[in-house]
């Protein structure tokens, strides 16, 4: 798998700033999550990781290729699973393969041999192969995201990104998503950006923490560099800085 590049990234939505001057490197294979306030810029910076929008400054690179557009070969997980709950688990997983069937293939259900092999070879990386069958509507919250990233397994992808995966699953299930995450990318060497705002869960996880906080990076590092005082400095309001200095 490729090293991701984020280079002197920033995008502007009219007069407001979602992210200024983002620079980073990924290795191949590294486990990262994004940490920062709501309006801090993690799902802009995952859109544009993606291809889904634009950079109003600066470029995205995967190895060597730079993202100019949505790319087949990223996968992506989202807070909302987006399943067809008629459809089997095996099914929806399956359709992570449209990149490379196209709609017509997908209608007719003329899915490849190596596509169905991956789809219950990335149901079993999630431990759900044994409900391969079994219809998504009926699936609980955490088995549904497991799909989800089963879907995102079958495209292959040489980035994997989830933009807050776990956010309406209660902390045992949140747990039990994240692990499987976190197996499927080790198992693959699957370079991996999930935005988080449990930060015991971020803790527990991942491997490097990128801070954002009103669309710049404000920490760049490991578990051990993650500290309460900088977890305050990530997520602390400047306007109750203020307001306790008023207050004083």
């Amino acid at each position: 798998m490729p090293r991701i590049s984020v280079e002197d990234l920033s995008k502007h939505y009219g007069d407001t700033v979602a992210l200024d001057d983002v620079s980073f490197t990924i290795p191949e294979g590294e486990f990262v999550v994004l940490l920062g306030p709501s309006g801090a810029g993690k799902s802009t910076l995952l859109r544009l990781l993606n291809g889904l929008a634009t950079p109003t400054e600066g470029s995205i690179y995967i190895g060597d290729e730079q993202v100019t557009g949505k790319r087949s070969d990223i996968g992506m997980v989202f807070q909302m699973h987006y399943l067809v709950e008629t459809m089997s688990a095996y099914r929806n997983a399956l359709t992570g393969a449209l990149s490379r069937t196209g709609f017509l293939e997908s209608v007719t259900t003329s899915y490849d041999e190596s596509d169905k092999l991956a789809a219950l070879e990335a149901l079993d990386t999630v431990g759900l192969l044994n409900e391969a069958r079994q219809r998504a509507g009926s699936m609980s919250g955490g088995q549904q995201q497991r799909v989800g990233i089963a879907r995102a397994l079958v495209q292959n992808p040489a980035l994997l990104l989830a933009d807050e995966p776990v956010a309406s699953l209660d902390p045992k299930a949140a747990e039990e998503v994240m692990r499987y995450m976190k197996s499927a990318a080790a198992e693959r060497d699957l370079t991996t950006i999930a935005s988080l705002h449990q930060v015991s869960l971020a803790r527990e996880f991942g491997e490097r923490y990128i801070g954002l906080r009103d669309g710049r990076v404000v920490f760049d590092g490991t578990r051990d560099d993650l500290t309460m005082d900088i977890v305050d400095d990530i997520y602390y309001d400047d306007a109750e800085e203020e307001l306790g200095g008023v207050l004083a």
